[in-house]
C-alpha cells in the first residue's frame, strides 16, 4: 500500500478529506519502508554535504567572511535544484530572521516560486479524474498550454459553458507524497544538523518543520484555498477598492480550482500601469490600507503578495488572488500590534518592549532592561529624524542582527506578517521610489487607535495616553496630527465616540485622568489645551462640535450624565 492508499484509507474511514499535516502518520508510514526514502536522502544529503563541506573548508582556510555571500547564493541553487518544498522552505527562512543571518536572508529572497510547467495530459487527466467529467464537458474553452507556472501547479485559462471567463489551476501530480517525504527527511535530520546550520536556533528546529510542514499542507489543499477566498472576499464586501474573484466550486476540487479570470496588470509592470492611466500613489494607498485592515481589523491576512498575485485591474481596483498562505490573528494579537506602531511612533521603547513581549518575541520571564536601549538604538536609527524616513525592510535587516545578541525569536505567525509587509513595501516601492510604508500607515493606526471602537482598544489607547500615572499631552496631538496627515480622517465621529466613552462606567478612570492632568502641579494646563484646540479647530464647527455631543449624550440617561460629574469630582479628592 502507498502513502496516496494510506491517505485514501484515512479519508474513507473518517468520511472526510485527510488534508492536514500529520507527522507522526508520515514517520509511522516511512519509517518501516525506508527504501523509500533513501534515494531522496542520498542527494538531498549529498548536496548540503557539500555544501557544510564548503563551509568548514571557509573556516578552515579563514575565508568564511569573504566567501559568505557565495555560499548564498549556492545555497539558493541548492534548494531550486530540490524543487517545491524546499523552495518553499527557503521562501519560509528568507521571514526568519531570528534563524538565519542577514547575508543568507538576502539571497533567500531571490528564490523564485518558479519551476517548468508538466504535461498538459498529464494536467487534463488530473481535472477529469477530480470533477469527474471530460475537460470538454466542464469547459467550453480552455488553452492548451498552462498560461502560468509555479513550484505546485499551473494555470490555465478557460471559459464555463455559462460564459464566464475562468482561472484554471491544476496541481502538480503525486505532490503530497513527495512533500510528504521531504518533511520526513527534513525532521528526521533536524536532530543533527541543525548545529552545522548558520542558525540561530534557540529551540527545536522539528518545531520549525512542523510550522511550515502545517501551512505547506494547507497551500496545497485547493478547498481550504476556495474557502480562504470567500472569506477574505467577505471582509472586503462592499469595499469599492479591492477586487476578489469568484469561486466556482462545482469546478473545484482538492486539487483543481476554478476561479474568476482578473483582467489586470501586475503591480510589478509599472510601464502598463502608467499606460493604462491608472494613479501609481493610488494603488499604492490601497495596497497599504488593505493590507493593515487584514492585520488589524479582520486578522485574517494574504501571507503571500508577490507581484503575480495582485493585479491592478483597468478601473483603479487592486484584485488580490491565489489564497493558498493565509492565516488568522487573534483579538489580543491585532490589539498588541496596533499598540506596538503607536508605541513606535511616540518612541516609547520601553512599552514597546512590553508589546514584544505580549506578542511572543520575548519570552515572559526576559529582562527587557538591557534591550531598551538595544530598540532605541535599532529603531531610532531607522526611522531618523520622522517618521517619512522609516523603512521597513532596513528594520528587519537591523532586527536580524539584533536576534543574535538577545533571545528574540520570531512567532510563526510573525514570520507570515514580515514577509507579507516586505513584499507589499517592495511593490510600493517598485511603483514610486520614494514611497514610506508609514506615510499611510501611521495616519491609519492613529485614526483606528483613536476611535477606540471596541474595550480593547480604548484600553490600549490609554496605555499609551497614560504613562506613570500622567496623561501624556504631547502623544495625543502627536496621535492626531498624524491621524489628519492624510486628508481624510473626520475628526467629529471620533470626538462623539470619545464623549460616549467619557461619560460611559467604563470611562471614570479616564475621567479622574484628565482632571488630575488639568490641573496637575497646582496648575491649569491651558496651553495644553490650547495646541490640541490649534489642531482640530479647522475640523470642527462649533454647529458640528454642538451636534456630536448631543448624539453622545443621547446614547447615555440624562440622569446618568448629572450623576457622573459629582463622581469624578469626589475621586479626585
Amino acid at each position: 500500500m502507498n502513502l496516496n492508499e494510506v491517505v485514501a484509507a484515512k479519508e474513507s474511514k473518517a468520511n472526510k478529506p485527510y488534508i492536514g499535516y500529520d507527522q507522526k502518520a508520515i514517520a509511522k508510514y516511512y519509517r518501516v519502508r525506508p527504501w523509500l526514502a533513501l534515494g531522496r536522502a542520498i542527494k538531498i544529503v549529498w548536496l548540503f554535504g557539500t555544501f557544510l563541506l564548503s563551509l568548514l573548508i571557509d573556516d578552515w582556510t579563514k575565508q568564511l567572511d569573504s566567501n559568505r555571500p557565495k555560499r548564498a547564493t549556492e545555497l539558493r541553487k541548492i534548494l531550486t535544484n530540490l524543487g517545491p518544498t524546499f523552495i518553499k522552505v527557503g521562501q519560509a527562512l528568507s521571514t526568519r530572521p531570528d534563524l538565519v543571518r542577514k547575508d543568507f536572508l538576502a539571497e533567500l529572497i531571490k528564490l523564485q516560486d518558479q519551476l517548468p510547467p508538466f504535461d498538459n495530459k498529464t494536467a487534463f487527466d488530473i481535472i477529469e479524474s477530480q470533477l469527474g467529467s471530460k475537460v470538454t464537458e466542464i469547459y467550453q474553452e480552455i488553452t492548451p498550454d498552462p498560461v502560468a507556472a509555479a513550484s505546485l501547479g499551473q494555470v490555465y485559462r478557460g471559459r464555463l459553458y455559462t460564459g464566464e471567463e475562468v482561472a484554471i489551476k491544476v496541481q502538480r501530480p503525486k505532490l503530497r507524497p513527495v512533500i510528504s517525504l521531504d518533511l520526513y527527511l527534513m525532521r528526521w535530520g533536524a536532530s543533527w544538523l541543525a548545529p552545522w546550520l548558520p542558525l540561530n536556533l534557540g529551540h527545536d528546529l522539528s518545531l520549525i518543520v512542523d510550522e511550515f510542514g502545517k501551512k505547506l499542507f494547507e497551500e496545497i489543499d485547493y478547498l481550504n484555498e476556495a474557502r480562504n477566498a470567500e472569506k477574505f472576499a467577505a471582509n472586503f464586501a462592499g469595499d469599492p477598492e479591492v477586487k476578489v474573484p469568484c469561486i466556482y466550486w462545482q469546478q473545484t476540487n482538492t486539487t483543481v480550482l476554478t476561479l474568476e479570470w482578473i483582467n489586470g496588470y501586475k503591480l510589478n509592470d509599472i510601464d502598463a500601469i502608467r499606460a493604462a492611466g491608472l494613479d501609481v500613489d493610488s494603488l499604492i494607498r490601497i495596497g497599504v490600507t488593505s493590507g493593515l485592515r487584514q492585520l488589524l481589523e479582520h486578522g485574517f491576512f494574504h501571507a503571500d503578495p508577490h507581484p503575480g498575485n495582485i493585479f491592478a485591474t483597468p478601473d483603479g481596483r487592486m484584485a488580490y488572488i491565489d489564497f493558498g498562505m493565509m492565516d488568522q490573528l487573534n483579538e489580543q494579537t491585532k490589539e498588541t500590534l496596533t499598540s506596538a506602531v503607536v508605541q513606535l511612533i511616540n518612541r516609547d521603547y520601553q512599552g514597546l518592549a512590553k508589546d514584544f513581549v505580549q506578542l511572543g518575541f520575548l519570552t515572559g520571564d526576559t529582562d527587557i532592561t538591557p534591550i531598551i536601549p538595544a530598540l532605541e538604538k535599532v529603531l531610532g536609527k531607522a526611522m531618523g529624524e520622522s517618521v517619512a524616513d522609516f523603512n521597513f525592510k532596513t528594520i528587519t535587516d537591523e532586527f536580524s542582527e539584533l536576534m543574535f545578541e538577545y533571545p528574540f525569536r520570531v512567532p510563526s505567525n510573525f514570520a507570515l506578517i514580515i514577509r507579507s509587509l516586505i513584499t507589499q513595501e517592495g511593490l510600493a516601492l517598485s511603483l514610486n521610489s520614494n514611497f514610506k510604508i508609514v506615510e499611510v500607515s501611521y495616519p491609519y493606526v492613529s485614526q483606528r487607535l483613536l476611535k477606540g471602537e471596541s474595550p480593547q482598544l480604548r484600553r490600549r489607547l490609554l496605555d499609551v495616553l497614560i504613562k506613570d500615572g500622567k496623561f501624556q499631552w504631547e502623544r495625543l496631538e502627536n496621535m492626531i496630527a498624524i491621524a489628519q496627515s492624510d486628508g481624510g480622517f473626520d475628526i467629529l465621529p471620533t470626538a462623539q465616540l470619545g464623549l460616549q466613552y467619557l461619560l460611559s462606567e467604563e470611562g471614570q478612570y479616564l475621567r479622574n485622568q484628565l482632571l488630575l492632568a488639568l490641573t496637575e502641579d497646582d496648575r491649569l494646563h491651558t496651553d495644553e489645551v490650547q495646541r490640541l484646540w490649534t489642531l482640530i479647530k479647522d475640523d470642527i464647527q462649533p454647529q458640528k462640535l454642538f451636534d456630536a455631543a448631543v448624539n453622545a449624550i443621547r446614547e447615555i440617561s440624562l440622569e446618568r450624565v448629572v450623576a457622573l460629574m459629582p463622581a469624578a469630582l469626589s475621586n479626585d479628592k
